[in-house]
């Protein structure tokens, strides 16, 4: 070593690293070094020191001072929230814009998306969270699920969130997205648990996302966990898989039923009306013929009377009206001869046949053709005679 080569020290011993010494190396003067340190300082400084140096070194100070400050300006883009803290305490959240927070190591500012929709997936697994397009990955674990009649069914649900509170989504809860998982299949074993199984793979699945949804919203709202669920999807709502077969025959059995079921309510609703009308329009032609006998009868009734009244008044007149009448609607329909007795010219005062003109035959059969030779008054008149001698009928 260089320290040992003989010669230039007292007593020519071995010369250390600090200096010779009869007793080895020596530890190097502090204030020494200090000093030296000092005087370089001053070579360099302008001035050579002093209360001018003094004044650059504190000058120096404030700048570095003004620039640490200026870093804690910060901007918060529009689909995020500033969230300041002061070490390490939440002091403030802040909109978009530009802010201020002491800079570190004093303040830290977060800035969560609020804008981004965020999944969470129960009872399977999408491509998607490994970053390719892989299949569909079931969880059977998370997605068999007890309905409240003591059945099995298998649900896939996906949960959609965003952040609402960034403060109180960094520091309310721990490990956010598990815990938004965790009470978001709380909520729907406890939904699913309380309703039937048909109505759950019928019509009830948008009830049943939407009282899931409440549920979950209620929860985190006591954690204070400044999430906001948006939309709750059930992706698939089956039977399991070892009684799929069975349960689509029963399933088909049943929509048979219902079909057959709409078909015989078609059937009556097309029926009952027709027979509804029917028996209204039976009732109101025997309503009718009702008011139809009695007004007939009320007439008559009255007739009689009033017939009854002028035959009191005129008894002769009023029997020979009658006798008239009678007579006209009992002939109205046959061949009449008219005999006139005590005619002049008469054998022994006897009667002797009046010519008659039937002008209702006249005006029922069609005229004669011309040139028949025959005389219109003359077969008339030949058709309507009588021959021979009749009773007389009194008038």
């Amino acid at each position: 070593m260089p320290w040992n080569t003989p010669g230039g020290g007292q007593g020519g011993g071995p010369q250390g690293p600090w200096g010779r010494g009869p007793n080895g190396p020596q530890p190097p003067d502090l204030d020494e070094l200090l000093r030296r340190s000092q005087e370089k300082m001053r070579r360099v400084l302008p001035g050579g020191g002093g209360s001018g140096g003094g004044r650059l070194i504190a000058l120096v100070a404030a700048v570095g001072v003004a620039i640490w400050l200026g870093t804690g300006f910060y901007r918060v883009q529009p689909d995020e929230q500033g969230v300041e803290l002061v070490f390490g305490r939440w002091v403030n959240t802040t909109t978009p814009g530009l802010h201020y927070n002491w800079p570190a190591p004093i303040g830290e500012v977060y800035k969560p998306a609020v804008t981004r929709v965020n999944r969470v997936e129960i009872g399977y697994r999408s491509g998607t969270d490994f970053g390719r397009a892989a299949g569909v990955r079931e969880v059977n674990a998370e997605s068999l699920m007890l309905t409240g009649d003591e059945n099995i069914i298998d649900i896939d649900v996906t949960v959609f969130w965003r952040i609402k509170d960034a403060g109180a989504y960094l520091f309310e809860i721990q490990r956010p997205d598990t815990t938004i998982k965790s009470v978001a299949e709380s909520a729907m074993r406890e939904v699913v648990g309380q309703t039937p199984l048909q109505f759950v793979l019928t019509e009830g699945r948008a009830r049943i996302e939407q009282q899931t949804r409440e549920l979950i919203q209620a929860t985190l709202d006591t954690y204070k966990s400044g999430v906001e669920v948006t939309q709750v999807q059930l992706q698939k709502v089956d039977p399991p898989q070892q009684v799929i077969d069975a349960f689509r025959d029963v399933q088909a059995a049943r929509a048979d039923q219902e079909r057959l079921q709409n078909e015989a309510e078609a059937y009556r609703n097309s029926i009952l009306p027709r027979a509804r009308g029917e028996a209204e329009r039976l009732i109101q032609e025997a309503q009718a013929y009702r008011e139809q006998v009695v007004a007939d009868a009320q007439g008559s009734a009255e007739r009689f009377t009033s017939i009854l009244t002028a035959y009191n008044e005129a008894k002769d007149i009023t029997a020979r009206r009658l006798y008239l009448e009678t007579m006209e609607e009992v002939m109205a329909g046959m061949s009449k001869v008219v005999i006139e007795p005590g005619v002049a010219g008469g054998q022994g005062g006897g009667q002797s046949v009046v010519p008659y003109l039937p002008l209702d035959r006249l005006i029922r059969e069609p005229a004669p053709r011309t040139g028949d030779g025959a005389d219109m008054s003359s077969s008339s008149g030949a058709a309507s005679a009588v021959q021979g001698n009749a009773t007389n009928t009194p008038r």
